[in-house]
């Protein structure tokens, strides 16, 4: 893996860099070949929270995590370990898909040789459910009321100034977020 590590308000000094790229080789073991990708990651430091970004484009697969910590070193093991996640997760999805169509088990490496090369079908979207139901016209404050009651974390609804389609929207910091349409 080629590593692009960049820092924001903190100095990217050999001791972090090299502990960054000892943590994220560690994700090598779940591959055949280790992958030829970049591996881009931002550090930043923001009011004494460590925030890091990483981002691995592969073939098939896009690994992205971001993780707060006060402690830099921490916040990078957190991250590594949501990496590690996602990479499971793909792996177990990959390995049903191959399991309902009769085939036997098979490690993760083959998978990604046989995804590269069903590309297409590994693209496939299933939509399970649909919901439809009418747009209430109403102002984005009772929209975040009523998507609050529901439980959600975003809400599709009538603009009653506009008339258009907006969405609100819990973002992660707890605050909310309006969508509306460009014209």
């Amino acid at each position: 893996m080629n590593y692009n590590i960049r820092g924001e308000n903190i100095e990217v000094t050999t001791p972090i860099r090299e502990y960054v790229e000892k943590k994220i080789d560690k994700l090598n073991r779940y591959f055949d070949t280790p992958p030829t990708s970049d591996v881009h990651v931002n550090l930043s430091v923001y009011n004494e929270e460590q925030q890091i970004e990483v981002t691995i484009p592969m073939t098939d697969l896009l690994l992205r995590a971001e993780e707060h910590h006060t402690d830099l070193y921490a916040a990078i093991d957190l991250v590594v370990d949501k990496l590690e996640r996602q990479i499971r997760k793909y792996k177990t999805k990959v390995n049903r898909k191959f399991r309902q169509k009769g085939a036997a088990k098979h490690i993760f490496a083959e998978l990604e040789k046989e995804a590269q090369n069903q590309e297409q079908e590994s693209d496939e979207i299933e939509i399970v459910r649909t919901k439809r139901f009418n747009l209430k016209p109403m102002d984005s404050e009772e929209a975040i009321l009523q998507m609050d009651m529901l439980g959600h974390t975003f809400f599709v609804f009538t603009n009653a100034e506009t008339d258009d389609t907006n969405v609100v929207y819990k973002r992660k910091d707890g605050k909310y977020g309006l969508i509306e349409p460009t014209i």
